[in-house]
């Protein structure tokens, strides 16, 4: 295969007229009309599609290792490619645990051999995610796989003193903390939005106040160690307050905020169907609609879609028994169009920022979420705005099939994406490297 690339009639940003783009040598080589290049070069027919930056996920779950039976790295970067991800984060709750650098250097050279998008590995706070003692973070982010992000995702780091030092020490190693924000005292139990619909339904509620606390308090501890912190999956209208607040101050703080809680709100749960479980809840639509403005306004800062891969047998049950999670990596950029850009919320360069630019900014990532320009590194994704397909779990790349968006049909979807100047997918097809399993 040519080690060059020619996409034809592709608008960047969906602004402007169509060009031709030429990959090569792992960067973009030139931008115009009528772009020459070799006759071996491989070419893709844009037809006016629009091209974007590849996608950053900072939040998903690979499960490799442990949980194989529901996700791979291989699956999951297979899914990843096939939705417009050049880079994704993978979360440290596997099993075991990525608190060790010989966890996260394996997630990264298995990610690496797949090549069919970067896998960053994200390290574990505390040992075991048992929230008692910090893990070697310096070890991981001295290790091949680099480690720049840590969190103990799935359960909250709830001892201040702890996370106080956890981000003291991030600090000195210029890495992050990402908290998932859940005071455990406040959630005991619970299993759905405290609201009028889990009081109704007999479910166990799960207040705002369990995320917003955290919020409140981790901010403040970030303010007193001089360090960034980032708070996963905002849910509510109180956190998009609380980090407004928290940047008047000077605060380093960043959220993030996932497809599903743009797109669906705790009425889903008259059924009692476990595919609607998630951490954090579903919350009511006036969470959605803050939700919705406060990416809008650049309040919180992008999009990550907590890709949780479940075993059929994990969904298919009491709903209180249910393991919280849902698919996210092939229907992200549908729901951010459903949901921000039909309605005039985001243009095509607000897409790129909060689902590009602003997650690498964030991690510190230099080659990825670049501009669409002369030299920058050719990781890109063309998306078909006008197309329109009906969601099947069983056609996705995942292993699961654990997607709340079953029969939907969404607008919008990615037709090629492109890593370092080479195809990873196309039409929904995917080329990993000869380590692909």
């Amino acid at each position: 295969m040519s080690s060059q690339v020619l996409i034809r009639n592709a608008r960047p940003y969906g602004e402007g007229d169509p060009v031709d783009v030429l990959l090569g040598d792992e960067q973009i080589l030139a931008i115009g009309a009528d772009v020459a290049a070799p006759t071996d070069a491989v070419v893709i027919d844009g037809a006016g599609q629009i091209l974007l930056p590849g996608f950053v996920d900072l939040h998903t779950h690979l499960r490799e290792p442990g949980r194989e039976d529901t996700e791979t790295i291989d699956s999951g970067s297979a899914a990843a490619a096939r939705g417009g991800f050049t880079a994704v984060f993978a979360m440290a709750n596997t099993d075991p645990v990525a608190d060790s650098a010989v966890i996260t250097d394996h997630v990264w050279r298995r990610g690496r051999e797949v090549g069919l998008v970067d896998v960053h590995p994200v390290g574990a706070v505390t040992v075991g995610l048992g929230g008692t003692q910090l893990a070697e973070m310096g070890a991981m982010a001295a290790g091949v796989g680099q480690v720049r992000m840590f969190s103990d995702d799935g359960k909250c780091v709830s001892d201040p003193l702890l996370m106080r030092r956890a981000l003291e020490y991030a600090s000195s190693l210029g890495v992050l903390i990402a908290q998932h924000a859940e005071e455990p005292r406040l959630t005991d139990g619970a299993v759905a939005h405290e609201g009028p619909t889990a009081a109704r339904l007999g479910l166990a509620g799960w207040p705002r106040a369990a995320e917003e606390s955290i919020v409140a308090r981790d901010a403040l501890l970030a303010r007193d160690a001089g360090a960034r912190v980032h708070i996963c999956h905002a849910s509510t209208a109180g956190t998009v307050e609380l980090v407004k607040w928290a940047r008047t101050q000077g605060i380093a703080i960043s959220a993030e905020v996932t497809p599903h809680h743009l797109l669906l709100d705790d009425s889903r749960l008259e059924t009692y169907d476990g595919i609607n479980r998630v951490n954090p809840p579903l919350r009511e639509r006036s969470d959605v609609e803050a939700l919705r403005r406060g990416l809008a306004d650049g309040v919180l800062d992008c999009v990550a879609t907590d890709h949780a891969p479940h075993a059929e047998q994990d969904k298919c049950c009491e709903f209180s028994q249910a393991r919280p999670g849902m698919l996210g990596l092939e229907t992200a950029l549908s729901i951010v169009i459903e949901t921000m850009v039909r309605p005039g919320l985001l243009d095509w360069r607000g897409v790129a920022k909060v689902m590009s630019e602003r997650p690498a900014q964030i991690v510190g990532l230099d080659d990825q979420g670049r501009p669409l320009e002369v030299g920058e590194p050719a990781n890109i994704v063309l998306v078909d705005p006008d197309a329109e397909w009906i969601v099947r779990g069983h056609d996705f790349a995942s292993i699961s099939h654990n997607t709340p968006y079953e029969d939907m049909t969404l607008p919008g979807r990615v037709t090629a994406t492109v890593l370092r100047g080479r195809i990873t997918a196309r039409d929904g097809n995917v080329f990993p490297l000869d380590g692909g399993r």
